[in-house]
């Protein structure tokens, strides 16, 4: 079994990036190789079809990762998925279904079944892939959380795995976040640091040179390589932490000559659904969390969102709920996606307290429907673009006047859909393959990865093994 554990120093630190190059580079060389991250949170997340033929939930950039190693994605790639509900507590996808809540209060002993289970799918994927590239989660000096972690150092005892911490150095400091990162772990935890990599350097590479060279004397540990900042490197995020840095990114927020505003709830979730129009070069896409961002917008987009009524309630609180009225009755175009979608209609209901507390309350009232919520959890994906994750039945009108309700996310990814909806909601020709873009961001990624860092002393480590 080989593999090799990508820690950070920080959250955000470029785990993912780094994750997800080496898997591309790693498939083009004809290796076959796995993603895995033990446990996710992140109100981001994809419908897979699980190992019994059933859908099952995983977080998108695990859905990424596996695209970018030309693999099937599956539910072992991201056994435990938690999103955050409010109140110090997250619903638990576990192995792809839903698995109950877990609080904040229960890091040891309320998580010791998702421990046993990510260790268990790891071990499968182990056993049927050449190599399992695993990404950690936050810090691995989380020393708070040593006892029970096992996304970091947790699964690197587990499974005997190497680990390389990233570090970004656009955040300054990163010698000392290697250095300390190091200190702080114990003596077996210590073992398994094989080495570092730095992310996002801008400047003279020469510049670097004697940190480079010094960090590697004072920990015995070498730095596998400098993987330069990029303005145009982007991947489906896991959080809505940096929404104005992702759009920049991806280049939106140009100067369309359609403006798109999309609502920014609190609880926002599965927000990647307007990537796919962000690319168009015709549309300006933004965010917007008042009444005046939607007040010149040609399109007005109600994304998902993991708490469908609390985000009605902070719509009515900001007046936004009367901004998408008007916007509508003024014959412009509204598309609600999924939550978005059940806010739109004339009632949403939780009689069975799915989301929060029971309670029933009015929609906005632009669609003759209502929204039933339910404990089961609607997971499905469709053809050929698009997926449902949903504890609410919708039912009633799809569609009125400009007024569009949807409850599947993704469907803009699909090229001919994209086009038919901007041509008929907006009078926009697209301009843009949504497909093709994220293939030439993966073999970016895979670029950078083979230009920058030692592929293959990192395959031969994740092959060899951690030394003990």
């Amino acid at each position: 079994m080989a593999g090799l554990l990508v820690a950070g120093t920080t959250s955000d630190a470029g785990k993912s990036v780094v994750t997800t190059g080496l898997c591309r580079a790693l498939a083009r060389r004809g290796v076959r190789v796995a993603p895995y991250k033990a446990q996710n949170m992140s109100n981001n997340s994809m419908v897979v079809v699980g190992a019994d033929g059933q859908p099952g939930e995983i977080g998108r950039a695990q859905w990424v990762q596996a695209l970018a190693a030309r693999a099937e994605p599956e539910v072992a790639m991201n056994p435990v998925l938690l999103k955050p509900g409010g109140e110090r507590r997250s619903h638990v996808v576990l192995m792809g279904r839903p698995g109950g809540e877990v609080r904040a209060t229960d890091f040891v002993d309320g998580r010791r079944h998702l421990a046993a289970a990510a260790h268990a799918a790891y071990d499968d994927l182990a056993g049927r892939w050449d190599v399992v590239v695993a990404e950690g989660a936050g810090s691995p000096a989380e020393i708070n959380l040593r006892a029970s972690d096992y996304v970091n150092m947790g699964l690197a005892q587990h499974a005997g795995l190497p680990t390389v911490v990233v570090g970004d150095i656009d955040r300054g400091g990163v010698f000392a976040a290697f250095f300390g990162t190091l200190g702080l772990l114990d003596e077996a935890d210590q073992r398994l640091v094989a080495g570092w990599v730095v992310n996002k350097f801008r400047g003279d590479l020469g510049l670097l040179r004697p940190g480079l060279d010094e960090i590697e004397r004072r920990t015995g540990r070498r730095v596998f390589g400098v993987l330069p900042w990029r303005p145009d490197l982007w991947l489906d995020s896991e959080d809505a932490l940096d929404l104005e840095g992702r759009r920049a990114a991806a280049g939106t927020g140009g100067a369309g000559t359609r403006r798109v505003a999309v609502v920014r709830f609190p609880r926002i979730s599965n927000f990647t659904d307007v990537d796919a129009l962000g690319l168009e070069p015709d549309l300006d896409v933004v965010f917007a969390s008042t009444p005046a961002g939607l007040s010149d917008a040609d399109l007005v987009v109600l994304p998902g969102t993991r708490a469908t009524i609390d985000d009605l309630a902070w719509m009515r609180e900001r007046g936004l709920d009367r901004a998408v009225v008007a916007h509508a009755r003024s014959g412009r175009p509204v598309l609600g996606i999924c939550g978005g979608c059940q806010v739109l209609g004339r009632e949403v209901g939780d009689p069975d307290g799915v989301e929060g507390p029971p309670r029933t309350v009015e929609g906005i009232g632009l669609l003759d429907a209502t929204t039933r919520f339910a404990e089961e959890k609607t997971l499905r994906l469709h053809a050929p673009a698009g997926y449902e994750i949903h504890h609410g039945r919708f039912s009633g009108e799809r569609t009125s006047g400009a007024v569009t309700g949807t409850m599947v996310h993704g469907a803009l990814e699909d090229d001919a859909a994209r086009a038919a909806f901007l041509r008929d909601a907006l009078g926009v020709t697209s301009r843009a393959s949504f497909p093709a873009a994220r293939e030439r961001r993966l073999d970016l990624l895979g670029d950078l990865v083979e230009e920058h860092l030692d592929v293959d002393a990192l395959l031969a480590l994740a092959r060899s093994g951690a030394a003990r």
